[in-house]
């Protein structure tokens, strides 16, 4: 029988390292092919190392928390091995008594692999959930694909077991004990974790767009009540023949782009003392995980209809807050769409997303008084804020872009007529 060896597979140019999460699998164990064996974390991503072929795997070579670069061999695989029975000599890779499965007498004699391929085709942001509440995959209903257990399934399994808790005065004295225990009267714990790959790297960038750009901001206000209606008129018939809810972000990147158009510096970035125009547009939308933010690219959005951006966006943030997202979707982008709205933030200013010469933020929608040919009427309105780097993109252009995005957005007309 041959081996093979599992290497990290070849990252992408900006990303130099990545970190060994966590190993799937035990030496020992049975593999098949395509099934996942470790987790690496880059900077952006978790990437998933699936097996090369179907055997045991033989043989470790980088343990958890270990920094690997591409091509690095992680493990290897007798290619067409066997695993030795686990009734005979307890888990996997394991001497009879250690581990934490479960011994013959304690259960393990339901069906071969019961459970077991359901918690390896966990995403990894799935897994950290159940691993972190200490649950058991088998009991909680998958929705997603082929059965696929998804991150709201077990955010429902959670809230459904806290119903159930129980809530008299003294199961809730039992829980506040046993949070308390190990801590003596008075005492004020602490405790220090280090920064995931991700957050280090938002800090980074956060840290560098702050010193590097001269970052400006200006602000206006968009009344939707002509996209309200919109919505509403069509939002059955939309969903029907494009099998996605017609939100707002459609909206905001036909607007963002048509006005990317008019002014293109807006869509350039900085390159040492060059300046690049992009002839194309890339918005990027930005995604809120566990993890920290990121953000997915719809590439060609000018290209895309309403219908295609809706889709693509719901389907980039699912994938983003699973685990499961590409580096090449979320690396690039001319211009970034960020959306505070709704977390509920009234107002703020975003940072830029470097090298971009500007990011757009959207806010809560919120019903105000506004003045409108003479009349005080109620509007749904929302403040707008275009965070921009100074050094190439002035004030003017700034100002005017963001009108730009306002009278398309009160006039969506506009965005049919490209006008």
């Amino acid at each position: 029988m041959s081996t093979i060896e599992v290497r990290v597979p070849q990252l992408p140019e900006s990303v130099a390292d990545a970190t060994l999460v966590a190993w799937r699998k035990q030496p020992g164990d049975a593999v098949n092919r395509d099934e996942n064996l470790v987790d690496l974390e880059t900077d952006k991503v978790v990437l998933e190392v699936p097996a090369p072929a179907s055997g045991v795997l033989k043989e470790i070579k980088v343990d958890n928390g270990a920094t690997v670069t591409g091509g690095q061999v992680l493990a290897v695989i007798e290619e067409g091995a066997v695993a030795a029975s686990p009734t005979k000599v307890g888990e996997a890779g394991q001497k009879p008594g250690e581990g934490s499965g479960p011994s013959p007498a304690q259960g393990a004699t339901s069906p071969a692999g019961a459970g077991e391929v359901k918690s390896d085709k966990l995403a990894p942001s799935v897994r950290r959930l159940v691993e972190e509440h200490k649950l058991e995959p088998t009991s909680i209903p998958g929705s997603g694909r082929d059965g696929r257990i998804t991150k709201g399934d077990v955010l429902t399994h959670l809230a459904d077991k806290d119903k159930a808790a129980p809530t008299s005065p003294a199961a809730v004295g039992e829980v506040a004990h046993r949070a308390g225990e190990g801590l003596a009267a008075g005492e004020r714990a602490e405790r220090r974790v280090p920064m995931t790959r991700l957050r280090a790297r938002i800090a980074e960038r956060l840290v560098q767009a702050q010193s590097t750009a001269a970052m400006l901001t200006t602000f206006n206000e968009v009344d939707l009540t002509a996209v309200n209606a919109l919505r509403a008129k069509y939002k059955e018939r939309f969903e029907k023949e494009h099998g996605a809810r017609l939100g707002f972000m459609s909206f905001f990147v036909k607007a963002v782009v048509e006005a990317l158009k008019r002014f293109p510096v807006v869509n350039a970035s900085v390159d040492g003392n060059d300046v690049i125009y992009h002839e194309f547009y890339d918005i990027g939308v930005a995604v809120s995980t566990e993890r920290g933010l990121l953000v997915p690219v719809l590439r060609n959005a000018e290209s895309m209809t309403f219908g295609e951006i809706e889709k693509t966006v719901v389907t980039y943030a699912n994938r983003a807050r699973e685990g499961t997202i590409s580096l090449e979707e979320i690396t690039g982008g001319t211009f970034t769409i960020t959306n505070g709205g709704v977390f509920g933030s009234l107002l703020s200013t975003p940072i830029l997303n470097m090298p971009q010469s500007a990011i757009l933020g959207m806010h809560k929608i919120q019903e105000r008084p506004v003045v409108i040919d003479g009349q005080v009427v109620v509007r749904p309105m929302m403040y707008l804020a275009l965070s921009y780097d100074h050094r190439i993109v002035d004030g003017k252009d700034s100002v005017q872009f963001l009108v730009a995005v306002k009278e398309a957005l009160e006039d969506p007309a506009r965005l049919l007529l490209q006008i």
